[in-house]
């Protein structure tokens, strides 16, 4: 008798609990207002249904913004001491905490991933860092930038689709921790979750025009980075974008901190647990769906255990779920757009002409919505596309090495140095490897995870700076 084969009954969460509205308004000045933009239909990337109508920011809009930011910041915030702005940032970490089930459902409705990734990573991790943050409002003078470090003034901060909530964390944390004021645009595709917080703010009793949240595409984006009462710049995105920003701000004055693109060497040595390894591969690239500027999609395996590894591998992507985000049985769920989901299949179709062999997981696929079906890719080559560039999606490129300086020399032959991993058993290897590879952060026998009294931040293309954590706070501190 053969053994039944199990199967998870549908667990939808409920939409309700999300509490979406029609319409979205832009915050500014401590108010909900209409935007002179043209208004944005954000849509669900699960079922490609509209979500609802947000109102987005013109040039004037900007400003407005940016003047509301710099009185409040000259009035209210910049002077509060420390200990009272640490006040505003626990009542917003806890809100966050209480508003945790919505914020999640909010999130996986707007940018599809799964509902327990939203549920379980990105809210916890957010509230976190604000939590983290309340904690150095008050101990800024022992963080090792002077006695009496002072804030910067007003920020202008740019967040990207795949973290809404948590990138926004990751730069309106800090900021306000250091006395700093924001003016803060979301990321097109991924709105909603920034504007409830924008709600959260209020019910904190944060003083009016120390967040604001501008809607809109790439020019609203760029008119709040080149705006004249910007002191700070923050950016999470393309490489491509953050380039053309720092050459607009050369010579401003401005204070820059980029966090760009990323192409994650994952190296895997013979002497690895390979189960262990084969759940950090899975989480470092498809519990995500390679939504991750970190993401671990280079997988370098040693020559002598690529077949054994490649096969657990293919094993256990084939037991991953992919369907409904809402769904709290979903592994991966939809790409965040139509645009995104068309770049990641030309680079997967040009990993086929390269002549990498494909292997993609045999699951059903949804006629509805934007999915793409975990693949992976063996017999790569450092020169093909796939090798190079940032696909953003669950597609993996695996390439073997014999040595450990064989390894290396791979790792780092790529433009980007955001994230690595190292799987292994010795510990004097950890050390040597994370001293030759150029990434900002190297995880040891585990992969994607993230802690707020951690740095997180790039090398080269990937961009310069750190968020989180006491190296954090030079970015929003005149030091």
């Amino acid at each position: 008798m053969s053994n039944p084969v199990w199967e998870y009954a549908p667990a939808p969460e409920s939409r309700a609990i999300a509490n979406l509205k029609a319409n979205y308004q832009m915050f500014v000045d401590g108010n909900f207002v209409d935007g002179e933009g043209e208004p944005l239909k954000t849509v669900n990337p699960g079922t490609e249904e509209v979500l609802a109508e947000v109102s987005t920011a013109a040039p004037s809009d900007v400003d407005k913004a940016v003047k509301a930011a710099r009185r409040a910041y000259d009035k209210v915030w910049g002077r509060m001491p420390g200990a009272e702005r640490a006040k505003y940032l626990f009542r917003i970490a806890r809100i966050m905490q209480e508003r945790g089930r919505e914020l999640a459902v909010l999130e996986t409705l707007d940018n599809g991933k799964p509902i327990k990734e939203s549920r379980d990573v990105d809210i916890p991790t957010a509230a976190a860092h604000f939590f983290h943050h309340a904690g150095w409002a008050d101990k800024l003078g022992y963080a090792g930038y002077g006695p009496d470090p002072k804030p910067l003034g007003v920020a202008g901060q740019v967040i990207p689709w795949n973290f809404p909530l948590l990138m926004l964390a990751w730069k309106i944390a800090p900021a306000l921790a250091c006395g700093n004021t924001v003016v803060l645009k979301p990321a097109e595709t991924t709105p909603l979750s920034a504007l409830v917080f924008a709600e959260i703010c209020q019910q904190a009793g944060l003083p009016a025009g120390v967040v604001n949240i501008l809607p809109g595409a790439g020019d609203v984006g760029s008119e709040l980075v080149n705006h004249g009462g910007i002191d700070k710049v923050a950016f999470t995105g393309s490489t491509d974008v953050g380039k053309l920003i720092q050459r607009s701000l050369a010579g401003t004055g401005k204070k820059l901190t980029l966090e760009l693109g990323g192409k994650a060497a994952n190296v895997v040595f013979d002497d690895a647990p390979l189960d262990q390894a084969v759940e950090g591969i899975v989480n470092g690239i498809f519990f995500n769906q390679g939504h991750v500027c970190c993401a671990g999609s280079r997988l370098l395996v040693q020559e002598s255990i690529a077949e054994e590894l490649m096969a657990k591998l293919r094993a256990r992507v084939s037991t991953l779920r992919l369907g409904d985000p809402m769904d709290k049985n979903t592994d991966i769920g939809a790409i965040n757009s139509k645009p995104q989901l068309d770049r990641i299949r030309e680079l997967v179709a040009s990993g086929d002409a390269d002549g990498a062999e494909r292997w993609t997981s045999p699951c059903p696929v949804p006629d509805k919505g934007f999915y793409f079906a975990p693949t992976v890719f063996s017999g790569v080559q450092q020169a093909m596309r796939i090798a190079r560039e940032e696909i953003f999606g669950p597609v993996l490129s695996v390439l073997t090495f014999r040595t450990p300086a064989e390894a290396v020399a791979k790792a780092n032959n790529t433009p980007y140095g955001l994230s690595a991993g190292i799987w292994t058993e010795k510990g004097s290897r950890i050390l040597w490897m994370a001293e030759q590879l150029r990434a900002g952060v190297v995880w040891a026998n585990t992969f994607n995870r993230f802690d707020p009294t951690a740095p997180f931040g790039g090398f080269g293309e990937s961009g310069f700076g750190r968020e989180g954590g006491r190296a954090g706070l030079e970015a929003y501190l005149d030091v």
